[in-house]
Formats: C-alpha cells, sequence, structure tokens
C-alpha cells in the first residue's frame, strides 16, 4: 500500500517549501530585519548605554517643524530655533520666515513671529540675556543660467567734497563707450569726497571721490546687453553740478552667477517677552557673518555677504548694547564668511582659521591673534590640511583657563571634494603657539559638529567626507574628546546623517540635542535633489546612564559677580568634585564661538558647597552661565542658571 501524508503533513511541507523560496529570494531583507532587531536590542542593553550613551529621536508636531538653520540656548532653559526662510525660495518670494521655541522641560512649542529673513544671520548672547541677531538674506542667489538680465557691481563715485549724495533704487546708468543702460535695484548713499593735503605744507593737492556700491542690472533680458569691459556710467536725472560730480563705473556686467545678499537689520531676542526687539541696523548688509562678545560687552561683527552679493571688504563693526547702535572699527581685516573668532583671556580675539563658506581662497585663512585695538595680527604657524578648513569645527577645550582650542575636520574651498580627518590643537598660552596633530577621525569630515559637556569632555557627532553630503557621504558616527588625555572614543552612532546647515546644542539636563542637515542629494547617485531634514535627536551622554544618582544642587544666588565665592544647599556635597560655568551655545554652520566652559575654585561647606568665580573679564565674560556640579565619575547635576553682571 503506498504511503499517502496526511494533510497536516502536506500542508507543514508546503509552508516549510514556501518559507525556503521567500528565504532565497528575500535572503538580505530577512538578514537587514534581524540585524536590525539585534541591533535595536543591543543599543537599548542598559550596558551599552552605560558605555555609549543613546540616541532618541525629537517628537515634533507638524505645525512646529522647520528648516532649522540656527538655535541658541537661552536662560529660561528653552531653545529657540531660527529657519528664516529656511534656504528655500518659495518661503523666501513668500516672506514666510519662520522661528520656534522648545521648552526641553515640558517638551512643548511656540511659534515666533519672525519680522525678517535671519537665513544665515549672525547671533550671540548678550550680558543682560537677550540674543543678538545680526544680518540675514536679501535676495536668494541666481546660478548661472538661471541668470535672464545681464548684471554686477556699479562703484558710484561723487566728487563733491561738501555733501553726500542718496541715489534712489531705480536710478538709470548709460554706458558712455558701449550705450548700455542699467538700473539700480536698491538706494545707495554716496560719500562726500575727501579733500587731500600735504602734510609738510598744508597744500592742497587733489580731490578723492566719495563712494558707494550698488547692484545694477538690465532693463531688457538677452546676451546682447552684456558688457565685457570696464566702462563709465552716466546717471540719469541730475542737473548742473551733480550731473559733472556724480558718475558710475563698472566692470563686467554680465548673465553670471549672483550670490546671495545681506540685509542689515538687527533684533534682540528677549527670552522674557519671547519675541523680536528692533534695533538700530548695521552699517554694513551681511550675509554669513560671525557676532562675537568682546571683554567689555560688546559684540564684534565680521565678514559676510553685503548688498550686492560680495563680502564685505574688511569693515568691521562694534554693536553696543547700551546704546544699541553700531560703530566701525578704525580699521579693516578681511576674513572669509562666518570666520570663527573667540574672545581670549586677554582681551585679544583667537582667529583659528575655521569657516564657512565665501571669500578668496588667499585671503584671510590664515589663523592667528587679533589685537582689535591695535589692529595688529600675528599668524599661528603648523597647522596641517591649511587648505581644508572652511566646513571646520573650532572650540576652546575646557576648562577655558587653559587657553586651548581644536579645530576638527574641514573641506577645501567651495564645492570641493577634499575634506580633512585630521584634529588640531593649539596653546595659547605657550610663548610661541604653534598647531600639533591630534588624534584623528577615521576619516575626512566636513561639518562636524560640537558641544562641551560639564565632565571636560568635547561631544563630536556628524559631518559628511563630501560637500553637503554628495555621493551619500554622511558620516553617521558619534565621538567623546577627552581634553586630558587627547583621545576620541567612539559612541552609539546617531540615526540621521547631519551634514550642511546643522548644528548641536547642551541642554540644561546635561543631553545634547543636534538639529538640521541640507544635502545637495537625497540620493548616492547624485540623481535626486535633497530635502531638508527637520528631524531633531536628542542624545544623552553615558554619564546619565551610569546607574546612581546624579548629584544635585539646591538653594543658592542668581548672581555671582565676578571674583565672587557663592554658596550652594546641596546634600550630595561629599561626592561633588568639580563645578563648571558653561556659557550657552548660540550656534550656525559649525560656526559656536559662544560657548566655553569655566572652571571654578570649589570648597565643602557645613550644609553644600561654595563656587568662586575668576575675576578676569575676558575669560568670564558677563552674562548669564550654566552653573553645572559633577562627582568623581563626571556624572553631573542638572545646571543652575546664575547671571554674572
Amino acid at each position: 500500500m503506498k504511503y499517502r501524508p496526511s494533510r497536516r503533513t502536506r500542508r507543514v511541507a508546503i509552508g516549510a517549501a514556501v518559507v525556503v523560496a521567500l528565504a532565497g529570494f528575500n535572503g538580505p531583507a530577512l538578514y537587514r530585519f534581524g540585524s536590525e532587531q539585534y541591533h535595536e536590542y543591543k543599543i537599548n542593553r542598559p550596558e551599552y548605554k552605560a558605555d555609549n550613551g543613546h540616541w532618541d529621536m525629537l517628537d515634533v508636531p507638524a505645525e512646529y517643524k522647520i528648516n532649522t538653520i540656527h538655535a541658541a540656548l537661552l536662560h529660561t532653559g528653552k531653545v529657540l530655533l531660527v529657519a528664516g526662510s529656511g534656504n528655500n525660495q518659495k518661503n523666501f518670494d513668500a516672506k514666510s520666515f519662520r522661528s520656534v521655541l522648545w521648552d526641553p522641560e515640558t517638551d512643548t512649542y511656540k511659534n515666533i513671529p519672525t519680522p525678517k529673513d535671519m537665513f544665515c544671520a549672525g547671533h550671540t548672547q548678550l550680558p543682560d540675556g537677550k540674543l543678538l541677531i545680526a544680518g540675514g538674506t536679501k535676495r536668494y542667489e541666481k546660478l548661472k543660467g538661471d541668470v535672464t538680465k545681464a548684471g554686477g557691481l556699479m562703484i558710484v563715485h561723487n566728487e563733491d567734497p561738501d555733501a553726500p549724495k542718496t541715489l534712489p533704487a531705480g536710478t538709470v546708468f548709460t554706458g558712455k563707450k558701449n550705450g548700455k543702460t542699467f538700473v539700480s535695484k536698491d538706494p545707495v548713499v554716496v560719500e562726500r569726497a575727501k579733500k587731500v593735503f600735504d602734510p609738510a605744507t598744508g597744500r592742497f593737492l587733489r580731490t578723492e571721490a566719495g563712494l558707494g556700491r550698488i547692484y545694477v542690472e538690465a532693463q531688457e533680458s538677452g546676451k546682447e546687453y552684456e558688457t565685457g569691459t570696464e566702462d563709465n556710467y552716466r546717471v540719469h536725472g541730475l542737473k548742473g553740478d551733480d550731473a559733472r560730480n556724480l558718475y558710475g563705473i563698472a566692470q563686467k556686467l554680465a548673465l553670471d552667477k549672483k550670490d546671495f545678499q545681506g540685509i542689515k537689520e538687527t533684533f534682540e531676542f528677549d527670552p522674557v517677552a519671547e519675541k523680536y526687539i528692533t534695533v538700530d541696523p548695521m552699517n554694513e548688509a551681511r550675509w554669513y557673518p560671525t557676532l562675537t562678545t568682546l571683554e567689555d560687552g560688546k559684540v564684534l561683527s565680521t565678514s559676510g555677504l553685503d548688498e550686492i552679493g560680495q563680502i564685505v571688504p574688511g569693515k568691521n563693526e562694534v554693536y553696543d548694547p547700551e546704546t544699541k547702535k553700531w560703530e566701525y572699527l578704525p580699521k579693516e581685516l578681511k576674513l572669509p564668511t562666518y570666520p570663527a573668532l573667540f574672545l581670549m583671556d586677554n582681551g585679544k580675539l583667537f582667529y583659528s582659521g575655521s569657516n564657512a563658506g565665501y571669500g578668496p581662497a588667499d585671503v584671510g585663512r590664515e589663523p592667528g591673534i587679533w589685537d582689535v585695538d591695535s589692529n595688529k595680527f600675528t599668524k599661528i604657524p603648523g597647522l596641517s590640511d591649511p587648505d581644508r578648513m572652511e566646513t571646520s569645527l573650532t572650540v576652546m577645550l575646557p576648562p577655558a583657563q587653559d587657553q586651548k582650542f581644536m579645530v576638527v575636520g574641514g573641506g577645501g574651498v567651495g564645492e570641493s571634494e577634499k575634506a580633512s580627518e585630521k584634529t588640531r590643537l593649539v596653546d595659547l598660552k605657550e610663548d610661541n603657539p604653534r598647531f600639533k596633530d591630534g588624534a584623528s577621525l577615521t576619516q575626512g569630515t566636513r561639518y562636524p559638529s560640537g558641544s562641551l559637556l560639564p565632565d571636560d569632555t568635547v561631544f563630536v557627532t556628524g559631518g559628511s567626507s563630501d560637500y553637503r553630503g554628495r555621493g551619500g557621504s554622511n558620516v553617521l558616527e558619534a565621538r567623546m574628546y577627552d581634553a586630558k588625555s587627547g583621545e576620541y572614543r567612539r559612541v552609539a552612532d546617531p540615526a540621521v546623517g547631519r551634514n550642511y546647515h546643522s548644528g548641536s546644542v547642551l541642554l540644561p539636563d546635561g543631553r545634547v540635542m543636534i538639529f538640521g542637515s541640507d544635502s545637495l542629494y537625497a540620493d548616492k547617485e547624485n540623481t535626486k535633489p535633497g530635502v531638508f531634514d527637520q528631524r531633531i535627536e536628542i542624545y544623552t551622554p553615558p554619564y546619565l546612564y551610569g546607574g546612581g544618582a546624579r548629584p544635585a544642587l539646591g538653594e543658592g544666588p542668581k548672581t555671582i559677580e565676578r571674583g565672587d565665592t557663592a554658596e550652594f544647599k546641596t546634600k550630595d556635597a561629599a561626592a561633588i568634585t568639580s563645578a563648571r560655568l558653561m556659557r550657552p551655545s548660540a550656534v550656525t554652520h559649525v560656526t559656536d564661538v559662544d560657548q566655553r566652559s569655566i572652571a571654578l575654585e570649589l570648597t565643602k561647606t557645613a550644609d553644600g558647597i561654595s563656587v568662586t568665580v575668576p575675576e578676569n573679564r575676558a575669560l568670564v565674560p558677563s552674562g548669564w552661565y550654566m552653573l553645572f556640579v559633577a562627582d568623581a565619575k563626571g556624572t553631573p547635576s542638572e545646571a543652575v542658571w546664575v547671571e554674572v553682571p
């Protein structure tokens, strides 16, 4: 008798055959599924978190999702996220400018009315706790091929020594040789002419024309309206002396690419009122400027692209928070856009060479120490990969008293494929400071983000090995840098690739917020346009998974003057071994010159601890700080906000 399998046996056999067949077709998918499940299991194990930390995605409601370009931690503990138009021309054309305020403690959000396009502005923390934001976008770039009207820079000359002249938007210029006509897009003030005398005899020598710069374009579209050489231009509508004294000179006016253009507008963001307050505009329009707080609490604004899309030619200016006004520095220094300029403990400025985006490859790229008062710039030698400093990260290593700086990664000028894996270190306390190489990253990295942590480590994450993540080159790695040992330690990998327009901010609870990413392409083959990544991640460092209780600070003063000692109650005094004042971040485009970690003298009291703030005003700029204490394992308290007046 022939054996016939039972119906159940046949079903099991058929099912097994189907599984085998599916496995044959989808083996890689099943493997990925299994690998992903195991990865999730591994990264969520307590021992893994204690060694590597953990990443979580912030669940941002749809109405508050923006293209975050800028982020600043405020002394209320909230984070101001700023997009402006968010590198989106449609938003710019619609005048849709966005800012969102996020409260990490309650995980709540608030839309903030945003008066101007603060996309690619500069910002810094002010002594009174407000945030200064200056500059932004006047006009988006036009790539070659998209430009339909010939245009460019017109230098307007004024030979009248008695008065400046104002030409309104729409002023018409006609070339004396080429006969072609161009129209100004904005008003321009042309300074009065300067009379030059012989200093020895007092005799009048000559008159130097006053100058004004303006962007002009042809009235009609077409290549036939381009010009090839320099020409003098007659200004329409002028009579008498003005017709003789005022004229334009322009080089080539063509259909070339037109860069972004900046604005002069300046605002203070009030963290208590939670709104922007208009103050006096800068003297120069700026797009991609750096704002650096000086020893006296005033703010220096440097570089940027001006209202005609050219780099501001060394005209740096200072904002006085008391008068709310700007004044030019008496002397000029030319730097590329978003230069990394840090206040040193002697009141001078350290320029690391880090920058982001625009400027000649051979002007203002060398690092050094700038004495603003004398305008003396002393170069610092030894920098490795000096041609790969664009989009590099610079941090003042903790504690700030050591005056040691670290420069991480970076790329070649513009859209270069070059990227550096170098970490360069410099000790400004040395008699003759010189850069030295430190521990390297595993690959060349542009746009790395870095946040100082209260245990004196530096959290370094993200970036890409090619321009704007081109070719799927995002670096999905994170590291802790130990300033004492000079070594990196790999920690948990982020889930989101971060390149252009990304950054990180230390939060008062000791976690780190990471935002932004603006990839040029959405695929490795570079065939699909990129989409701005609006996701925000939170990294919880290993020190918050140690298993023990965090030290906690209790009652204490809200204000501590430089040189003073303040007492704080705590039940954890016996465990506390260090105290740090940490200046909150204001970060964009890999540039955060605000953050610094200042070591405080620490002693134990009967019912707590006392801390002493250093007397040096340049080391401890006036403003609000997070006060962290930590135990011997580096486990930090939650921050207490204190003001240094």
